[in-house]
């Protein structure tokens, strides 16, 4: 039997996803609760791997279990032996074919960043955060230049195993709400510090320190040192993965409205 399964987390306290060693990580704590619920050791497969400090509103995993429960005692079972800052937000009995990374037609994520003299403090950790004043009318030129599908090395980490560093990234909406701004990312699929990456050349037309020409530039240069630094993690989402309507997952959690 197969089961899908909707988290949200606050990556603070976490050393990224994806299980290691350390066992300080998402993957590694759903995984032990799902465990003692069950009373069998379960392995995930998730949509998409999110760093130290990233944070997920919609993460989504599969699971392969013979143990039967309804759909939500997975959710209240599992969610009575995890941390306060990780919770399982649905569960849904899939067919085997589905897959959360493979049947994922898009991620999506958003960025919120303080605009402030003083750093966050209620906020830290959950938003990132600038001092400057930022052009946002700079900031969506800039951004035209990323749409479509592009060889995006000059926003890839070193360290990156994706296969071919093409993406295809759509429309980059950026708002404002009071001293909050939001940037909004979608494509078929990201690159590791891809979005913090894009982020730190955001800012950086945003501060005038580039024209918005930069951006294309950048991308053209395909070289990472052609780039700004990688931006802080803080104030990363996920939003989670697009499916085609035919599985049946749900598409939005409460906690997204909780975002500027």
């Amino acid at each position: 039997m197969r089961l899908a399964l909707g988290i949200s987390y606050n990556g603070q306290a976490y050393d990224g996803w994806q299980s290691q060693p350390s066992g300080r990580t998402v993957q590694d704590h759903l995984e032990q609760a799902l465990a003692a619920f069950a009373a069998v050791p379960i392995s995930t497969v998730c949509a998409g791997r999110t760093d130290a400090g990233v944070h997920g509103l919609m993460q989504v995993v599969h699971l392969d279990t013979e143990v039967k429960r309804e759909e939500f005692s997975w959710v209240r079972g599992t969610n009575s032996f995890l941390p306060p800052d990780i919770a399982v937000q649905w569960a849904r009995h899939v067919p085997d074919t589905f897959h959360a990374r493979n049947s994922a037609r898009a991620r999506r994520y958003a960025y919120v960043l303080l605009e402030s003299p003083v750093r966050p403090s209620v906020e830290a950790g959950r938003v990132g955060w600038v001092f400057r004043p930022l052009d946002g009318d700079a900031m969506r030129e800039a951004a035209r230049h990323l749409v479509g599908e592009h060889d995006f090395t000059s926003f890839r980490a070193s360290s990156c195993q994706s296969p071919t560093p093409v993406k295809t990234l759509a429309p980059i909406a950026i708002s404002r709400r009071g001293a909050y701004w939001r940037f909004d990312f979608q494509a078929n699929a990201f690159l590791h510090h891809m979005i913090r990456n894009l982020m730190g050349c955001l800012i950086a037309v945003g501060q005038g320190l580039h024209p918005p020409g930069w951006m294309r530039e950048v991308l053209e240069a395909r070289s990472r040192d052609a780039a700004a630094p990688t931006f802080s993690p803080d104030g990363l989402y996920f939003l989670g993965p697009v499916y085609e309507a035919p599985w049946g997952l749900p598409d939005r959690v409460a906690a997204y409205d909780g975002l500027p």
